[in-house]
């Protein structure tokens, strides 16, 4: 009889090919269980069909199966690869305080644990304890709010441009709104003034010219159907040279001439004097109640240091016309919001603020204890063989509060062994993420932005990722 003749090559890739293990039994292993914890099974297992697929494809062209532990190994590969940085951590070594795409503000730990305490179970967010029927959302933190800033009432919804809206379709719909040129910015994520005007149904009438604007210009601008004397504060760009504007008192006097309400976008929502931290004034809330405004809107989580919200305070006719707007249920703020500003007035209200608000904490901390921190740093990098020093550099707050406003900094400098754009790009697709920034030819940390409990991971990330690989 006659032998049936094999292919030798072939039976080599079946052999290989078998070494490789089920989807199955590679979801088992326990070397992947954090990945599973992170990631949820079937994101694992996605990059379990692909990390397979791919080494088929390398044993069909001749090469040996990937042994188990390197199996896993690009596993884990696969996943940082597609899902980098998700569920994770980024540590924030730019500097910039307030970084918009890194989250802004974080929370406080008494917010955190205020989130843990009242989200994990129920909580009386619309719930009126006296009568046991539904009540008003959010009442404690607006009640607080107007302990704090000295209003006659509060109201809060999702963002600051949602505050916006609403203060607009409630006062003003249908009729003008008057702006000063110089202030129709654009905020952050393409949204326009005249285009957010636009939607609230709201005509704009501007006065003025892009750097001087008069209280003449709004005096002669009103009419039978002025609504509101609008003002926005520009916290997020700035005008130098031949400038004026008309400060929110001479407004306010000119508005109660008219009966007229006057409304101020002040946007970062600071409650602290900018100038004892070695920055220029930037307009309290507090300053825009005293001058009279009617109506003053801001974020919850710029310069208030706590989570994103629209925050508007001023008087109880205006705020029960808001209140009562069908708008506000489409705008309204969410309970997990509600916690953490509520634990965060609370710091304020109690002059804990600038000790455990994080933003001020940074804004805060000297150049003299930062260089320590990145002395001791450069010295452990320099003792594993890469080059670092320190410099004197500068800090941004940055989130659209404070334009071109710094602070003296200790700059962290690292040279690695690879070039800068391929260290960045392992810094940021690592876990955690280590987001720095590239300038005058050098890799620079700001340990500014860098909590203490973060110095040793990114000291690790640092000596991983600055040399070469094999």
């Amino acid at each position: 009889m006659k032998k049936e003749r094999t292919n030798p090559g072939l039976e080599a890739i079946n052999l290989e090919m078998r070494k490789l293990p089920q989807v199955e039994v590679l979801l088992s292993d326990s070397e992947l269980g954090a990945s599973i914890r992170r990631y949820s099974r079937p994101l694992v297992a996605e990059a379990i069909n692909n990390t397979l697929s791919s080494a088929r494809e390398s044993i069909a062209s001749g090469m040996k199966a990937p042994s188990p532990e390197k199996l896993v190994e690009l596993i884990k590969d696969n996943l940082d690869t597609n899902w980098p940085g998700f569920g994770s951590e980024v540590i924030n070594a730019t500097g910039v305080i307030l970084h918009t795409n890194l989250g802004r503000a974080p929370l406080p730990t008494a917010a955190l644990e205020s989130i843990k305490q009242l989200c994990g179970g129920f909580s009386a967010l619309e719930y009126e304890h006296k009568t046991g029927k539904r009540g008003r959302r959010a009442l404690e933190l607006e009640r607080l709010l107007c302990m704090l800033t000295g209003a006659e009432d509060a109201l809060v919804v999702n963002n600051n441009a949602a505050a916006v809206l609403l203060v607009l379709v409630a006062m003003a719909h249908r009729r003008e709104a008057i702006v000063s040129r110089g202030e129709l910015v654009q905020i952050g994520g393409g949204f326009r003034v005249p285009e957010i005007m636009e939607q609230s149904g709201v005509s704009l009438r501007e006065i003025g010219t892009t750097n001087q604007t008069y209280l003449d210009d709004y005096e002669k601008a009103i009419n039978e159907n002025t609504g509101l004397l609008l003002k926005f504060h520009r916290s997020n760009f700035t005008i130098s040279g031949f400038t004026n504007e008309v400060s929110i008192a001479e407004l306010a006097q000119l508005g109660k001439v008219h009966k007229i309400p006057v409304v101020y976008d002040i946007g970062s929502g600071a409650f602290f004097d900018t100038r004892e931290y070695g920055m220029e004034h930037e307009p309290t809330i507090h300053d825009a109640i005293k001058e009279g405004a009617d109506i003053i809107c801001f974020s919850g989580d710029k310069l208030f240091g706590a989570a994103q919200a629209g925050v508007i305070v001023g008087k109880k006719e205006h705020i029960a016309k808001m209140r009562s707007h069908q708008l506000l249920r489409a705008i309204r703020i969410d309970k997990i919001a509600v916690a953490a500003l509520e634990a965060t007035t609370l710091l304020y209200l109690n002059k804990e603020a600038n000790q455990q608000v994080p933003i001020w904490q940074m804004m805060g901390a000297s150049s003299e204890t930062i260089a320590v921190r990145a002395e001791a740093l450069a010295t452990k990098i320099r003792k594993s063989g890469i080059s670092a020093e320190v410099k004197s550099g500068l800090s941004m707050v940055g989130g659209g509060s404070l334009p071109d406003q710094s602070l003296p900094t200790i700059l962290l400098v690292v040279e690695p062994e690879i070039s800068l754009e391929a260290f960045s790009s392992r810094l940021r697709t690592g876990t955690p993420p280590v987001i720095g920034r590239i300038e005058d030819g050098c890799y620079i940390f700001d340990l500014r932005t860098v909590f203490p409990e973060q110095e040793e991971i990114l000291l690790q990330k640092i000596l991983k990722y600055a040399r070469r690989q094999e």
